[in-house]
């Protein structure tokens, strides 16, 4: 809901369409407000990928994908879920892939947000939720975010979701 605005066709590119995988999924124990966090923040990150590809409707390839955000939930086994945020913007160059979860590194224009999202992301999914985040990125292709999370992180306060 937060994002719906950003998500809507403007003179540089159609409406960004948001397709939903959702597997059924088993209880997690987590802090559902810092995932929340997570999750806007590779969301924000996909809408600006898309939003740098630039789209010209007066010179469009056929072959062109429609702007796209995909998000797929799964559960792993019975200890572990994974959600994938996948985009279909510029993609990442494979050199500044391991840089990504720096903090103040970016792939943005200056000015472009707070340099800080993915360093957070890492750190809420990582130290805190002691899970893992992992990308997948091609260029011209796009960029796939996935975190994998354990069900119920060990001396984890007993939050079920």
């Amino acid at each position: 809901m937060i994002l719906r605005y950003r998500l809507e066709a403007n003179d540089r590119r159609p409406a960004i369409t948001i397709v939903k995988h959702y597997e059924t999924l088993p209880p997690l124990e987590c802090c559902h407000g810092q995932l929340n966090q997570v999750f806007m923040n590779l969301l924000t990150n996909a809408i600006d990928a898309i939003d740098l590809t630039g789209y010209d409707p007066q010179d469009c390839d056929p072959s062109e994908q429609p702007p796209r955000i995909e998000i797929r939930t799964r559960a792993i086994d019975q200890s572990a879920i994974e959600i994938s945020i996948s985009d279909n913007g510029l993609g990442i160059p494979t050199e500044l892939q391991p840089r990504l979860f720096d903090p103040f590194f970016t792939t943005k224009p200056i000015g472009q947000g707070t340099d800080l999202g993915l360093a957070i992301s890492h750190e809420i999914i990582v130290q805190q939720h002691q899970g893992a985040i992992a990308i997948d990125s091609e260029l011209g292709r796009g960029t796939t975010f996935r975190i994998t999370l354990p069900r119920y992180p060990t001396g984890y306060p007993s939050y079920r979701v």
